[in-house]
């Protein structure tokens, strides 16, 4: 399993996830609606990226003309191991990448939690 995890850009915490089982050999990213994972950002190609399945590993091959980047450094086409972070095109989303046996659980931005109980020592009069 590979789980693609869109991070915010200045907090770098999770927005949005998309899982896809092995027997998925290419996955597809851009803007246009006939991938896998569409990205809707001027910077990022109809058809930006393509991850694929080469046996055990997975590599990263740029199709955009704004470029891939992994560790800051832009790339045509390499190799990605667990926890990779992609970048597409130099201003562009983050991808984390996840590869693994099980689907991410991570919590993600839009999803509420209440940690903080209520303050129970407020003054107020309730009228019936």
């Amino acid at each position: 399993m590979i789980t693609l995890t869109l991070l915010h850009p200045l907090k770098q915490i999770a927005l949005q996830n998309w899982s896809f089982q092995e027997q998925e050999s290419i996955i597809r990213i851009g803007r246009s609606t006939d991938n896998q994972v569409i990205l809707y950002s001027a910077v990022v190609s109809r058809h930006h990226v393509e991850l694929r399945r080469t046996g055990s590993s997975w590599e990263v091959v740029n199709l955009g003309t704004n470029g891939t980047y992994l560790d800051g450094k832009r790339v045509t086409q390499m190799e990605i191991a667990d926890g990779a972070v992609i970048r597409l095109a130099r201003s562009g989303p983050n991808l984390r990448i996840h590869i693994g046996s099980e689907p991410i659980k991570e919590a993600l931005a839009g999803d509420r939690t209440l940690t903080e109980r209520p303050d129970t020592n407020m003054d107020t009069d309730i009228t019936i």
